[in-house]
């Protein structure tokens, strides 16, 4: 055995093949484990870079997939949260039935289809019966992926809409759409009000947005709105909900504070987790006006990079590096 560590691109890892189902299978297991008790997952450390204009901060992240035997660390540092320019992401992992180390990697692939997965998951348990339609808002890395996750996990969603002002990212949205599901129309909107108040899923992951920031009160009544750590969400869209969920409570005190209000007070009713695993509830009732914050947990990064870093060595695709020799 080797203690080698596979180094593995960006571009080594652009056209490894995994379809939306996989991942969000993936990702599932990966709650499930964790709410089995066979994962951990301390919350993230988030520290602001205390230089001026610059507008940085870095994070960081340590967990455990029991269901893998890997141990992941994750940091990521951003310099600007108006780009992805200089956005740089990284995840390591280890096998920890082995002992040994396993691969070193570019985390933005895995970013991109672990946020869609929980996406497409909280939609799945959380979204009032029978809804079919959606609207999506923002066209970065990550949102570009979440129409055809929902579409994978909702097959009964009929009408797919789209906010987006920068035209790569909508070209991009559009195209990865026909990928998976070349017979699907994606409907461009600008009335970011009207489309909210008239969609069942209302999914945020835009940065400093150029539409007014979602009110939960905007919702219909049995509507869900998920905000992906997004700036695109109004202050106090906990407070204006009938029902709020979170992927991690521990990570929303970190990165969503600003979502409970004036009082700054947090108050969520179950953790996504938790449902998945049948111990909680998706709503209460059928008429509730769901807020769900989704931030990431490294429980998910983890076995989405596992397997798409198999897949590359399989394929001979990065470097082995010998850092302990």
């Amino acid at each position: 055995m080797s203690n080698a560590l596979h180094v593995l691109t960006r571009s080594d890892l652009a056209d490894i093949d995994i379809t939306p189902g996989e991942v969000i299978e993936l990702v599932e297991e990966g709650y499930l484990a964790y709410a089995r008790g066979e994962s951990r997952c301390p919350v993230k450390l988030m520290m602001p870079i205390p230089k001026g204009e610059r507008d940085a901060v870095s994070y960081s992240m340590l967990g455990y997939d029991g269901s893998l035997d890997q141990v992941g660390f994750k940091t990521s540092y951003r310099q600007g949260s108006a780009s992805a320019e200089k956005y740089y992401t990284t995840i390591s992992l280890y096998d920890d039935a082995t002992g040994l180390p396993f691969a070193f990697m570019d985390c933005q692939r895995i970013g991109a289809a672990r946020t869609p997965a929980t996406t497409a998951i909280t939609a799945k348990h959380c979204a009032g019966p029978g809804a079919t339609s959606v609207l999506m808002l923002g066209t970065g890395v990550q949102g570009r992926n979440t129409l055809p996750y929902l579409l994978t996990a909702l097959p009964g969603l009929e009408r797919l809409r789209l906010f987006g002002t920068h035209p790569d990212g909508i070209a991009e949205s559009i195209a990865t759409m026909r990928r998976y599901f070349p017979d699907r129309e994606i409907e461009l909107v600008d009335d970011v009000p009207s489309a909210v108040a008239h969609s069942d899923i209302v999914v945020v992951a835009s940065g400093r947005a150029a539409h007014p920031r979602v009110h939960t009160e905007w919702l219909k009544p049995g509507g869900l709105l998920i905000s992906v750590a997004s700036k695109g969400v109004a202050s106090g869209a906990l407070r204006g909900a009938d029902y709020a969920i979170a992927t991690s409570v521990g990570q929303l005190g970190v990165t969503g504070t600003r979502l409970a209000g004036s009082n700054g007070e947090v108050v969520i009713d179950a953790e996504l987790p938790d449902i998945v695993a049948g111990r909680a509830v998706g709503r209460r009732d059928d008429a509730d006006r769901v807020f769900a914050f989704s931030s990431g947990m490294i429980i998910t990064d983890i076995p989405v990079a596992h397997a798409l870093a198999t897949r590359a060595v399989a394929a001979g695709r990065g470097q082995r590096v010998h850092l302990w020799k």
